[in-house]
C-alpha cells in the first residue's frame, strides 16, 4: 500500500509526537518531495502551504525534529511521525508544543502550559518561521 497524496490536492497531514514522551508536538503537512527529503536526511521536512515551499523544522530555531519512525494511518492519508526534538520547542510561539491551548466548552481558549523559549529572541521581533 502506497501513500495517497491524492486525497487533499497533493499533501498529507503528519503528526508529530515525541518519541520518548508521546507528547504530540505539532501538526504539518508533506508533499511526496518533503517526505523523501525527511528519509534522505533524517530531520522533519514539511511542505509550507502558506509559502508554497519545503521548510525543515528548525531551519530558522535550530529547533530541528530527528526522525524516528513514520507511521502510515489505514486509509494511507495521514502520517504519525514520532521524533526526537533537538531544542525547547516547536511551537513559533514560544511553547513546547504547538497544541498549548486547552478549548474550553463555552469556546474560550485556556492556555494550559508556560513558554519554553522567548520567540522574538529566536525569530526576531514580529517574524515568525
Amino acid at each position: 500500500m502506497e501513500l495517497d497524496f491524492g486525497k487533499q490536492g497533493g499533501l498529507v497531514p503528519a503528526v508529530i509526537q515525541d518519541d520518548t514522551t508521546g507528547e504530540v508536538l505539532m501538526l504539518g503537512f508533506m508533499n511526496p518531495e518533503a517526505l523523501r527529503e525527511t528519509f534522505r536526511t533524517g530531520e522533519v521536512t514539511f511542505y509550507s502551504r502558506s509559502r508554497k515551499k519545503l521548510w525543515c523544522k528548525g531551519e530558522t530555531s535550530g529547533h530541528r525534529l530527528r526522525l524516528r519512525d513514520v507511521r502510515m494511518d489505514c486509509d494511507a492519508d495521514a502520517l504519525l511521525l514520532r521524533v526526537e526534538p533537538a531544542g525547547p520547542g516547536v511551537c513559533h510561539q514560544g511553547y513546547r508544543s504547538c497544541f498549548f491551548r486547552r478549548l474550553e466548552p463555552d469556546g474560550k481558549a485556556a492556555v494550559i502550559a508556560a513558554r519554553t523559549f522567548d520567540p522574538n529572541t529566536v525569530y526576531g521581533e514580529g517574524k515568525k518561521p
